[in-house]
Formats: C-alpha cells, structure tokens, sequence
C-alpha cells in the first residue's frame, strides 16, 4: 500500500471516528421528552371480530414502531391508562396534571408528550392547559386510524408531536395539540371530523403554526390565561364539581332542566342557540330551580363552533355567564375548576373573560 495511499486510509477513519464521536455526543444531548400513554385509536388495532378496534399497544410499543423518534428526543415512557378517550374522566385529567407537574419539574426534562384518543382529546387538553405549572411545551396527539391500517397516521403524529415536545421555540404556547403536521392551542382546537385525518380545527382563529420537515414554526400564540399563569391548582382534589351541558333546540322540553338540578349538578352549560340563545321555557325552568345560592351556576355558550356569546342585560339579569368564545365543552371543563375556587358570579365572569 502506497503512503497515499494510507494516508487517505487514515484519513478516512478518522472522519469516520469524528463523526461516530460527534454523533454519540449529539444524541447525548437530544431533548428529554416523556411520553405518557392514555390509549385510544393511535393505540388500537384492528379487531375484525367485533367489527371497528380495540386499544391494544403500550406507550412502549408506539415509540419503538418509529425508529426516527431516536434522533430527535431521548423518550422515557409511562403507561397511565390504555382505554377509549371516551372513557377518560376527570379523575385521570387530575391524575396526568399532577404527573405533568412532577416531570416538568425535573431539570432534565424538556417537555412531556401525552397519545390521546381523539374523542375527548380537546378536554383533556384545555384541562391540562389550565392546571399546568410550567412553560414547558405539553403536547397532546391522537390519530384518526389505528396502528394496523393502511397509511396509518399514528406514527407520523407521535414523532412530530416529539419534535414540538423536545422545541425551545414551543415554550410558553400553553398545551398544544400536534396532528397531520399542524400545530393547534389547547383552548381553541376542536374535532371537525369523524374520520378525515383533518380533523383537528381551530375554527376562524386558524392553526398556530406548522410541523414540517425542516422545522418546527409558530405563526401566532394564545394572549388568554395558561399554564404557568394560571390560578388553578389540582394538587389536594380528590374530585370536581358536577357540571352538566344541555343543549338547546327548537321548542326544547325543560324536564332535563329539572333533572339536572335535581341530580346535583353545581353547574349547567348552556350549548345555546345562535349567540347562546335559549327559549323562554328553559329560561323559566332555570329560575325556577331556586335562588343563586342554591341552584347550579349556569354559562351560555353556543352551538354553532364559531364567534362569542358577550353579556347581555336579559341573561345577565338572570345570573347567568357568557362563555366568549368556549364551545360547550371547554366552557364546562372552565367551569369545573371555576367552582374548585368560588360560586361568586363577578369571579367566575372574570375567569371566563381571562381565560
């Protein structure tokens, strides 16, 4: 072998050494991201015996079907529940709130990651959006077809739900919600769809920002209450108030008003007809359940998934909330922690305002 010969020999080797070094020493340095499991249809398979599917696969099992994960984050994996997000309750909200907070408080963790059904996943959300201590990026991801279909969009949404997890530039978003390489806030972000890969929607408010194969981008960011600036606090609840959604609709029977508050609801939500309208009979049968002090504290919002409910002297007059811009659901998860706090009306109209 010429002398040329070895010195390109060596030289070679020692690019290559270089770089095994150099890239040992970069995936030393990846982002810790933790990875919490709750089930749903990105954890399912197909089961053709009882005709749709059932979750079957472990948070472990999502991370190791994709590979490229390994060179974007370090993963640690936690399996908090495997079930339809259907079945989700606030007693597993509080539960992954409290193990948020403890993972983001470890210095070595740079965000947590949390795979969702897609059915509640914009509850489970907005709750964390509000209990959350940290600036930390929290990122919710579902999929809209299970891990064994074809062109499944599970594995795609966990890496980039991995990337916006492990971003600095996803810091202080509040919790977000990562599918189909888009970028949508806790608070605003509703299910559109049944079954289109789309189904994620911020409504006129728009995406926050994009997951694309460059980088991760953010074009705008909530200005409501979050997170870190948020007065809720789950630490010491064993439970959450009561709080029920009726929804409004030509010449509505009002037995379910009755029904609700005789159940023990401590809160109503109104999913109200065009501006959160309701007719003069629910409007009666509210009032007739008794006074402030003793009947459920009732907020109007709107069936429509677009534009705000505001004050209104009738219905203020009544003592009853608008919701702004909160669909149904997300005014109900607000008004669970709301009643955690107070039933003083001028409080929770604040909360709704700044949240």
């Amino acid at each position: 072998m010429t002398k040329v010969r070895k010195r390109a020999m060596w030289l070679f080797l020692a690019i290559c050494l270089g770089a095994t070094i150099c890239s040992a020493k970069n995936d030393g340095q990846l982002p810790v991201v933790a990875v919490l499991s709750t089930g749903g249809t990105i954890s399912s398979k197909q089961n053709p015996s009882k005709g749709g599917y059932e979750a079957a696969l472990t948070g472990e099992d999502l991370v190791a079907a994709v590979p490229a994960i390994r060179k974007v984050a370090q993963i640690r994996v936690e399996q908090i529940s495997n079930i339809s997000s259907s079945d989700i309750t606030p007693e597993i909200w509080m539960r992954l709130a409290r193990r948020v907070n403890d993972l983001l408080a470890m210095p070595n963790i740079a965000g947590v990651v949390i795979t969702h059904g897609t059915n509640t996943l914009e509850e489970t959300a907005y709750f964390l959006n509000l209990t959350v201590k940290y600036d930390k990026p929290v990122v919710l991801v579902g999929s809209q077809r299970p891990a064994t279909a074809i062109s499944a969009d599970g594995p795609l949404n966990l890496l980039n739900a991995i990337r916006v997890a492990g971003a600095p530039v996803a810091r202080g978003k509040g919790v977000l919600v990562v599918m189909n390489e888009e970028i949508n806030g806790a608070r605003d972000v509703t299910k559109s769809n049944t079954y289109r890969v789309e189904a994620f929607r911020s409504g006129e408010l728009g995406y926050l920002g994009y997951v694309d194969s460059d980088e991760v981008t953010f074009y705008r960011a909530s200005t409501k209450r979050h997170t870190s600036r948020s007065e809720f606090d789950v630490t010491t609840l064993s439970s959450l108030p009561k709080v029920e959604i009726l929804y409004a609709y030509a010449e509505p029977g009002v037995d379910m008003v009755k029904a609700l508050g005789a159940g023990g609801a401590r809160g109503i939500v109104i999913a109200g007809t065009g501006a959160g309208g309701m007719s003069d009979p629910e409007r009666a049968a509210i009032k007739a359940l008794g006074p402030l002090e003793t009947r459920p504290v009732v907020v109007r919002s709107n069936r429509t998934g677009n534009g705000r409910v505001i004050p209104r002297k009738e219905y203020d007059a009544e003592l009853m909330v608008p919701a702004d811009n909160l669909n149904p659901q997300k005014a109900r998860v607000l008004l669970m922690l709301a009643l955690t706090r107070t039933r003083d009306l001028a409080e929770i109209r604040r909360m709704f305002r700044e949240y």
